[in-house]
């Protein structure tokens, strides 16, 4: 899957492939994307959803289709008032409405499960998403989800590994945690977690706690970054390999974005020890 497009200050390249070790087998692919625009003009809302279902789990490709079919449902439904949020960075009310988006919706996975007759467990998907505000005037970006993979910025030639941290918080609140390194030269804003019950969402009731950590982190973008969202088939060789990253910060550091060709190109460099199936998706500030 191939998708690219331009809003407001950022242009978007999203790419989603089957890895070698699938090909080879003649499987399909178990990673899922979806992008999604929702509103118009300035008020828009981006959405952009990757999923991955179990490995060697029958149906995990249909899994992980349908937890990007359901959160961009959610999203949808609740997207003016996401918007209104991203704008006016409420990034409180944005994780806790979030949070309950994205459990409702991986609630729905387990209840399909159920009814088929499979284990939940099998019948399961990891879950990350970016939200992006069409307002030229708004740089913030906002990153959500369950599960294992990677949120790097490109930053004046140099990759950051800006993957929330899901470690169990103990003591007292430290500024920055979860957010290695818990601040930065450039200063930016990082968000304060109390561990402060919060209130009902305004956006959907929760169904049951979640099973996994919920991931959650708003960055503010700067011209010329690079804020790029992929699942472990593309972080893990990304986060071991010096060659793919000194390879793809060449490539990516021009000012203008790749074409969807070129972008599809660089998400498909092999890299020997890595066969998964590869999903990313990039955003190029003006």
């Amino acid at each position: 899957m191939l998708d690219g497009a331009r809003y407001g200050a950022c242009t978007l390249r999203a790419a989603s492939v089957r890895g070698d070790s699938a090909r080879y087998r003649g499987e399909p692919r178990r990673d899922a994307l979806l992008t999604a625009r929702f509103g118009t003009g300035e008020r828009a809302l981006v959405l952009v959803a990757l999923a991955t279902g179990v490995r060697t789990a029958p149906g995990a490709h249909r899994a992980a289709a349908d937890a990007c079919r359901w959160i961009g449902a959610a999203v949808g439904r609740s997207h003016e008032r996401l918007a209104d949020d991203i704008r006016a960075a409420r990034r409180g009310d944005l994780k806790s409405g979030l949070h309950r988006l994205t459990d409702r919706s991986l609630g729905r996975l387990r209840a399909e499960a159920t009814e088929q007759g499979l284990d939940p467990d099998d019948y399961a998907a990891t879950l990350r998403c970016l939200l992006l505000s069409a307002d030229p005037e708004c740089r913030t970006r906002v990153f959500f989800g369950v599960g294992p993979g990677g949120l790097f910025r490109l930053r004046g030639g140099e990759w950051q590994d800006i993957e929330p941290e899901v470690a169990e918080i103990k003591g007292e609140p430290v500024l920055g945690f979860g957010s290695p390194p818990h601040e930065t030269p450039d200063g930016d804003r990082l968000t304060l977690d109390l561990n402060i019950p919060t209130p009902p969402s305004p956006y959907e009731p929760a169904p049951e706690p979640p099973r996994e950590p919920f991931r959650f982190r708003t960055s503010v973008a700067r011209p010329g970054d690079v804020l790029l969202m992929c699942g472990t088939g593309f972080a893990e060789p990304l986060r071991g390999e010096p060659g793919l990253r000194d390879h793809l910060a060449g490539r990516w550091s021009d000012p203008e974005p790749p074409g969807l060709t070129a972008y599809l190109a660089d998400t498909q460099v092999r890299v020997k020890g890595y066969a998964d199936d590869r999903t990313a998706a990039a955003v190029w500030e003006a």
